[in-house]
């Protein structure tokens, strides 16, 4: 075994959770390293050049839930990072060969009100209610939740305190705010939508945030809870605002690497961890692959949970039932992700023209009802891929001409369902070309120039997903945002508050709270938590 460093933290992975959380640490005085595997930063969120001439975000792809805390203490503006609105939200084109736009200064109370004048007269309660909850997220996501704890009253009062700081911000909403809360945490995103909308393309709009990253139908209960969280975002103050960071995801991922190198993080690529070093029940260090020995006063991991417990960690460190629960540990977001380059825009029959539109700088959604995402889920579930797949195509290169050879463009297609475990032991390795070529028939069947445009395309199955970066089950979230893995129980009840079983072990990744999407917020309370240790340990010490 090489030469063994010291640090007072290593951290597993260069995910943009880990860099936040490295530069939090670094910022306050410790020695940290961070150990990432493949041969650039960034997890999922990166930039790569995937055709000549042509780059994109390769896996994470627009920006909106990045907190804004995270974003001012690490000064990621100030290393690189710049955010561009977009011009439009969203575009869904419709069967009948209208589309739905939603837009900014009042545009999607008009556009709806195209379709039903009982939807656009509803619209704003809607959206107010949404919003008044979206703000109580906004407020928990850099906080600890309360963890459930064993032991007396020394070890709960802690928790306990958690608990009620909590439930007084819950108290602040009214009756008819909490009834709403509970309906979005454990009622389906179709019930929660037909309660407020008639027309199928409206419930369309707003019900597809619910099966993001989500491998179900919008029918199941728990979908609405998946739809607000992907509504607590902001851009350059703005809230519920989308946008594109310049020069892709990477750009934001490069921001933190020189934010928390400038505070004195060492960063090291091609550095994967092979093991958690546990000495004496606490773990004290990683061996990489290369059989070097990192020894440091904690472990900070930033892989998914599964990962971590069911490769780097020797199982007779963690307790019996622990390690069940992680074996259950659900993942699977049946994500389908490709890049295209591209000769022109798209042509939509619903919105002609191949020059450069608002339209074309929105998210386009392909899933012009609730129940074609149904029918998507089931033929996933019964086949392995849907014949009719839901899509978000972002074309980026309208926003910012760095991606793109002047006069073309790069897209982006995010792309739901395919199910990671394809029936009779299939793998994706055989499928992945064919799906792909389903996948841009199912936008030339609305935009008839989009196939024929096609220059190039980057492929990633959920299978890729999991090898490249690490997202098991091709799950961009780290586990399944339901109901039994979320806030105090994300990964598992008893360890929501960043601690793993193993003292000196840390999680920082999107399996904690407040879950998936590019946020920073799971490094940032992380770092929070491992700072307060390190000052206790400090005192007892000096005691």
């Amino acid at each position: 075994m090489a030469n063994s460093q010291v640090f007072d933290v290593a951290i597993i992975g260069g995910g943009h959770n880990g860099l936040v959380c490295a530069a939090y640490l670094a910022a306050a005085g410790l020695k940290v390293t961070v150990l990432e595997r493949r041969r650039v930063v960034g997890g999922a969120a990166v930039t790569e050049e995937f055709h000549p001439g042509f780059r994109n975000s390769v896996a994470s792809y627009t920006v909106s839930l990045l907190n804004p805390k995270v974003i001012r203490d690490l000064d990621l503006p100030g290393h690189g990072l710049k955010v561009i609105e977009r011009r439009l939200a969203n575009f869904l084109p419709v069967d009948d060969g209208r589309a739905l736009i939603a837009g900014p200064g009042g545009r999607t109370k008009v556009e709806i009100a195209k379709f039903s004048a009982r939807d656009a007269e509803r619209y704003d309660a809607y959206s107010n209610r949404l919003e008044a909850i979206a703000d109580v997220l906004r407020d928990i996501v850099l906080r600890t939740p309360p963890n459930v704890v064993e032991g007396g009253w020394s070890a709960a009062l802690p928790e306990l305190v958690r608990a009620g700081s909590l439930g007084n911000r819950l108290r602040k909403l009214d009756m008819v705010m909490r009834r709403d809360l509970l309906d979005l945490f454990t009622k389906s995103a179709a019930d929660v939508l037909d309660g407020w909308f008639e027309t199928p393309a409206v419930q369309a709009l707003f019900g597809f945030d619910s099966i993001v990253g989500n491998y179900a139908s919008p029918h199941h209960p728990g979908t609405a809870y998946v739809l607000l969280h992907h509504v607590f975002g902001e851009v350059n103050g703005k809230k519920g605002i989308w946008g594109h960071a310049v020069g892709g995801m990477g750009a934001i991922t490069q921001a933190m690497a020189k934010s928390a190198a400038a505070r004195g993080a060492v960063i090291r690529t091609d550095a994967a961890v092979r093991e958690v070093i546990v000495e004496g029940g606490r773990a004290v260090g990683v061996v990489t692959e290369a059989g070097e020995a990192i020894r440091a006063g904690c472990v900070v991991s930033n892989l998914n949970p599964k990962l971590l417990y069911g490769r780097l960690v020797d199982p007779a460190a963690l307790p019996a039932d622990f390690r069940e629960r992680m074996d259950r540990y659900k993942c699977g977001s049946a994500t389908f992700r490709m890049n295209v380059a591209l000769s022109e825009l798209p042509d939509f029959t619903c919105l002609p023209g191949k020059a450069l539109a608002d339209h074309h700088t929105s998210g386009i959604i392909i899933g012009p009802s609730l129940d074609y995402m149904d029918r998507a889920y089931l033929d996933a579930k019964a086949a392995g891929w849907s014949k009719a797949p839901i899509i978000e195509m972002l074309i980026p290169s309208t926003l910012d001409d760095s991606l793109a050879p002047p006069g073309r463009h790069v897209a982006s297609l995010f792309c739901q369902h395919f199910d990671p475990n394809l029936p009779d032991g299939a793998s994706w390795d055989d499928h992945r070309e064919a799906v792909a070529d389903l996948i841009i028939d199912a936008v030339d069947a609305w935009a008839p120039n989009f196939k024929a445009a096609v220059l190039g395309r980057q492929i990633n199955s959920p299978l890729d997903l999991e090898r490249t970066f690490g997202l098991v089950g091709g799950d961009i979230f780290h586990g399944a945002l339901s109901l039994d893995q979320i806030f105090s129980a994300r990964p598992v009840l008893g360890h929501g508050d960043y601690r793993a079983p193993v003292p000196g072990l840390y999680m920082c990744g999107s399996g904690t709270h407040p879950g998936g999407g590019v946020t920073g917020a799971p490094g940032h309370n992380a770092a929070r938590e491992i700072l307060a240790d390190f000052k206790r340990r400090r005192l007892r010490r000096a005691a």
